[in-house]
């Protein structure tokens, strides 16, 4: 299954990214990337995405990561709600006296 996703690309301590289409079963690092469908750059340029492929892949099924969900929502390339990609907090375990 192919599964559109963020690869961390550039230096130490300076973050950018891609958007990249990769099998969901391999690391995004492991350069098995079929097509790279855009970049994401917190300090530079912002936000470069391929607007129409992304939309292409998405109608032949493709399933796309919770962060880059919220990456394409925020750019309005597609429609929805942003997705909670913080864990969950668990409440605090009470310890047993005895």
């Amino acid at each position: 299954m192919l599964k559109i996703r963020l690869q961390r690309v550039g230096k130490r301590n300076d973050p950018s990214f891609r958007l990249i289409l990769v099998e969901s079963k391999r690391a995004a690092k492991g350069g098995h990337a079929h097509e790279i469908l855009g970049s994401h750059s917190f300090r530079k340029d912002g936000t470069i995405i391929k607007a129409d492929r992304v939309k292409y892949w998405m109608s032949q099924g493709v399933q796309v990561s919770d962060t880059a969900h919220n990456l394409l929502v925020a750019n309005k390339i597609i429609e929805g709600k942003k997705k909670n990609v913080l864990p969950k907090k668990t409440p605090p375990k009470k310890e047993k006296t005895a």
